[in-house]
């Protein structure tokens, strides 16, 4: 029965399982679709069962599926941490990985990446693209980039979320706000004119709290990058709304002040998001592991 079940086989339907998509799948192998297909159908014939049934445009595994996945995922593991150690990444070796940040990760998280890098990584050096969630996983997929760090707690199976830290919100308004001054209570924030941050890096809780609260027609601008606020926060009576990391920068750099919010603002999780481990290459293993040390 094991005659020919090689170990790209049992990669294949650990990626099935995890990703519930023969896309995916493929994307993370770096296969055609027809050849996860043909590999799906080699699983079949050795385990007698169909494994996966679609419903809804997802794969959903059988019962037999959900009994083999976790023995076959701890043995790839433990295949894929020998080899691994065989062919572990050198971090003092000259090495490009390429990053999607939102403009607050260029901010924020940038320097610190850096930082460390200088210091256990100095030949290491980095791409940054800007962050577009819409379309940061099919750049995954397609081997375009290494990982990219979000806030938008994206559901889609085709790639590997691993959590970093939660952040609240803080209100932002200039230093010589005329009304705004101390404690800010609902009504007080009800009466001024709004800034509201909505584009392709997520961050939507502050716009949706200003709508469950009936407020977005105090909205006076819409922009898409949070690296704008405290240029036009500064020089106005306009208020804004930034996570606290991002908040606290810019009343260090700027003549601004901070303020805690009278409404809820739901907290924003931020994340890597990468290649499901058992597609990634060793340099990719240790970018994430990195990353995960340096930003939690």
């Amino acid at each position: 029965m094991m005659r020919d079940f090689d170990l790209n086989l049992v990669r294949t339907f650990v990626l099935l399982y995890e990703t519930r998509s023969v896309t995916a799948t493929a994307e993370a192998m770096h296969l055609t679709q027809p050849t996860i297909s043909y590999s799906l159908q080699k699983l079949r014939r050795r385990f007698e069962d169909p494994l996966f049934r679609r419903a809804g445009g997802t794969l959903v595994p059988t019962t037999t599926a959900s009994d083999l996945y976790e023995p076959l995922r701890l043995a790839l593991s433990g295949i894929e941490a020998a080899v691994s150690g065989a062919h572990a990444f050198d971090p003092t070796a000259h090495h490009r990985f390429t990053l999607c940040l939102s403009d607050l990760g260029e901010l924020a998280l940038l320097p610190l990446v850096l930082s460390a890098l200088a210091t256990h990584a100095p030949n290491v050096t980095l791409t940054i693209r800007p962050l577009d969630v819409t379309d940061a996983a099919d750049q995954l997929g397609r081997g375009d980039i290494d990982a990219f760090i979000a806030s938008p707690m994206l559901s889609t199976p085709r790639v590997a979320r691993v959590p970093l830290f939660a952040e609240g919100y803080l209100g932002l308004v200039s230093n010589g706000h005329p009304r705004l001054r101390g404690e800010v209570d609902l009504p007080a924030l009800a009466a001024e004119r709004h800034i509201a941050v909505f584009g392709p890096t997520g961050h939507d809780g502050p716009r949706k709290a200003l709508e469950a609260h009936g407020l977005l027609d105090r909205v006076a601008v819409e922009i898409t990058r949070f690296a704008t606020l405290p240029y036009l926060v500064r020089d106005s009576e306009l208020v804004a709304m930034a996570p606290r990391l991002i908040a606290d920068l810019f009343a260090d750099r700027h003549d601004v002040r901070l303020f805690d919010l009278p409404l809820h603002v739901e907290p924003v999780q931020v994340s890597i998001y990468a290649r499901h481990s058992h597609a990634r290459s060793p340099a990719q293993r240790w970018l994430v592991d990195f990353l995960r040390a340096t930003l939690t």
